[in-house]
């Protein structure tokens, strides 16, 4: 299995360990990942021009098909935007003809071709749970753990088709293969504040905190991510100083979790 991998802009400049703990885990279980020269995704651009965005991601889905490859990133975020400016030139014949004129001069072309794939999905439905579960050599038993989605794998659902974005199964189904338990807690589906953080700060700690807190009311020991937006926030958050006592709850990449229970050295996942 061979694809692209697409990191985006967060996971090499603040969470090294996300790219890390991805590229052992995957060449672990046979998967050849191949470096391009991609750029951002175009996700910060979005909400000043909706054309500098879709360019932005369909230039980088043109590297991907010049190389005759697909793409995989363990980027919810890149995940989302990338699938929104497929939609967005599938719809938009207007769009997708300034979007190829700008590519050509390039010598690029995007035909849609090329799928665009989250890091979960392909470890579940590729893979597969089952055969997942085979590889395990050190189960992580006993281990509680609070599956944090993220927005941008489960919403909109029609361009994302990641899971029932109302009752998601995917997450857990690749906790408990692990050996670890998924626990149910009520704010599993909430954003976790990142995209506020900027726009009202307060806000943004609010809604994180607020995460956290029923995380662990309903048993969790370890907050469990694969979205460099929503690790950030957690471990932000709790560098901060509160006017109430909060506790504390660690967080932990799934690419890591999954590198422990497949039996990989802890440095080789950025622990």
């Amino acid at each position: 299995m061979k694809y692209a991998l697409f990191l985006g802009c967060k996971i090499p400049s603040l969470l090294p360990a996300y790219a890390a703990s991805t590229r052992a885990v995957l060449q672990h279980l046979g998967f050849t990942l191949i470096d391009l020269d991609f750029d951002c995704c175009g996700y910060p651009a979005r909400s000043v021009s909706r054309d500098a965005f879709v360019l932005a991601a369909a230039r980088n889905l043109a590297l991907a098909e010049r190389a005759g490859l697909n793409v995989l990133t363990p980027c919810a975020c890149c995940f989302g935007t990338l699938r929104h400016a497929t939609t967005f030139l599938d719809e938009d014949a207007a769009l997708r003809a300034r979007t190829t004129q700008a590519l050509a001069a390039e010598g690029l072309s995007w035909s849609g071709t090329v799928e665009i794939e989250h890091v979960l999905p392909v470890l579940a439905r590729v893979i597969g749970v089952d055969v997942l579960a085979e590889a395990v050599r050190t189960p992580r038993t006993g281990l509680r753990v609070a599956a944090q989605y993220g927005c941008h794998t489960l919403r909109p659902s029609n361009v994302a088709r990641f899971d029932n974005p109302l009752a998601p199964t995917i997450f857990e189904d690749l906790i408990r293969l692990t050996g670890a338990t998924p626990i149910d807690w009520p704010r599993k589906l909430d954003c976790c504040g990142d995209p506020l953080h900027e726009a009202n700060t307060a806000l943004s700690e609010q809604i994180t905190r607020a995460k956290i807190t029923d995380a662990l009311a309903s048993g969790a020991e370890v907050m469990c991510t694969a979205c460099p937006h929503c690790h950030l926030r957690f471990d932000g958050v709790q560098t901060l100083p509160s006017d109430t006592a909060d506790a504390s709850i660690r967080t932990l990449l799934y690419t890591q979790l999954l590198g422990l229970a497949l039996g990989l050295p802890e440095k080789s996942l950025g622990l």
